[in-house]
């Protein structure tokens, strides 16, 4: 993709965008931008000559109408989690960050709603949601510092997608600050609203590139009364998937998590994290970390029970565990949430995060598996995810003892193998991570033309100067 040439934006120009948020609120010496020009695994740096901080959605749209006036493009940002360089002003451009639009405007609990900021910090989210005896079920590694903002413009998955959906299931209705300035006042609590077209979905998913996101009315559940987890030792994805149809058929709506991991996962984990157990005493080549929640207070536990029982009947568990307290589930936590972070300390890793429909999971692991180990022999495949939505991080650490920057520099080559059995199967290159950088090129090689065309003509209708996150996406 060709980046249109734009002039540098003069200290005039920047002037004018820092006196629209204060002094105090606007960063330009570069030692201090560098938390923000940095995305989590080191792979896209950028640069600014101001990070803007608003504090109020009359900010933003003050911004982006300076913007248009003067076709300055700006990068807006959240918590700056995202793993596809979305978020990250790759030539310049103003950065907008929305960590400063972090009030909670409302919670309602008898229409299970919650009216929230951008910069609200997920955690932040489900806490208050708890303070009113309900549930904000979107669940993130990164929940401690991911935005509401990010999660809706990335259209973010998680653990409990399989019982909540992903983000956008989450979502009433939106503010958001248009690439001209205009501010579409779309906080709807409405369940049932069929006056035109959905506008919510356009923004989200749509990673910054055609408005910002300034707030969000999410919907809220009744809080779990009961919650039962296990860890799980199996032999293969296949019994994984077959357990997967037993627990759904006697737990139904209860199967909140459904996490499957290979053997690598826990023993990379067990290298390099603190405090992390075996959760079982013997190893196994595979396993699945489930959890099943209700809002009845009793019953649960035995139903895990009975129903591992029949899964270890059937032949389809070799061994089990259930968390004997809350500490204990947390145990369970740890271990799954470390295995990203664990790969960091085993060299290069080639990372991707990928869909397939559930019943070809297990065919694809075994086949994507092959394909990157004929390329690359002695490379170690990593894969672990939500097998309950047919969600994988399909990662491959380097060989052990060979050289990180060779091993990275056939990140493309690796990921066209992964893509190509991926796509064989009906499956989509980008399950909850987004486009960014990383995936933008791949985009129109897999993309149905007329889907590409109606992004390209909504993103022209829109932004017609181009100036809202350029050369991401589309």
């Amino acid at each position: 993709m060709t980046m249109p040439f734009r002039p540098p934006v003069s200290p005039e120009q920047v002037a004018r965008f820092v006196a629209i948020v204060g002094e105090s609120h606007a960063v330009t010496d570069p030692a201090e931008q560098a938390a923000y020009l940095e995305e989590p695994r080191g792979l896209y740096r950028g640069r600014t000559p101001a990070v803007l901080r608003p504090g109020t959605v009359d900010e933003v749209a003050a911004i982006m109408a300076l913007a248009t006036e003067l076709g300055v493009p700006v990068v807006p940002q959240g918590g700056n989690t995202g793993l596809v360089g979305g978020q990250i002003p790759q030539s310049g451009e103003i950065l907008v960050s929305t960590k400063r639009l972090d009030r909670i405007r409302e919670i309602d609990p008898a229409s299970s709603t919650m009216t929230v900021e951008a910069g609200v910090v997920l955690q932040a989210a489900q806490a208050a949601a708890a303070g009113v005896d309900r549930l904000f079920p979107l669940s993130l590694g990164a929940e401690g510092s991911c935005t509401i903002g990010g999660n809706l413009s990335s259209n973010a998955g998680g653990t409990a997608a399989l019982a909540y959906g992903v983000a956008r299931d989450l979502v009433l209705g939106l503010e958001v600050v248009l690439p001209d300035g205009r501010v579409w006042h779309g906080l709807n609590k409405l369940k049932k609203d069929n006056t035109g077209y959905d506008l919510r979905h356009l923004f989200m998913g749509a990673e910054g590139t055609l408005g910002v996101i300034t707030a969000a009315v999410l919907k809220l559940f009744p809080a779990p009364r009961s919650i039962e987890t296990a860890f799980l030792g199996l032999a293969s994805p296949e019994a994984a998937l077959a357990l997967l149809g037993l627990v759904q058929e006697r737990a139904g709506g209860s199967v909140t998590s459904f996490e499957l991991l290979a053997r690598i996962c826990l023993d990379m984990a067990l290298r390099h994290g603190t405090g992390l157990r075996d959760p079982l005493a013997g190893q196994h080549p595979w396993y699945v970390l489930i959890e099943l929640s209700s809002g009845a207070r009793e019953g649960l536990r035995d139903l895990l029970e009975e129903t591992l029982a029949l899964g270890i009947e059937q032949g389809l568990i070799v061994d089990a565990v259930m968390a004997e307290s809350l500490e204990h589930r947390n145990a369970f936590w740890r271990m799954r949430e470390f295995v990203s972070d664990a790969q960091r300390y085993e060299g290069g890793s080639i990372k991707q995060d990928v869909s397939v429909p559930v019943a070809a999971v297990p065919d694809f692991i075994h086949a994507a598996s092959a394909a990157v180990t004929a390329l690359i022999p002695g490379c170690r495949p990593v894969p672990f995810g939500h097998l309950g939505d047919g969600n994988i991080h399909f990662n491959v650490s380097q060989p052990v003892g060979a050289d990180k920057a060779a091993f990275l520099a056939r990140w493309d080559e690796i990921s066209n193998a992964v893509f190509a059995e991926v796509l064989s199967r009906g499956g989509s290159i980008s399950a909850e991570h987004g486009i960014g950088v990383m995936k933008r090129d791949y985009l129109p090689r897999i993309k149905d033309p007329v889907a590409m065309a109606l992004m390209r003509s909504i993103k022209a209708t829109l932004d017609p100067k181009g100036i809202l996150n350029p050369g991401k996406v589309v």
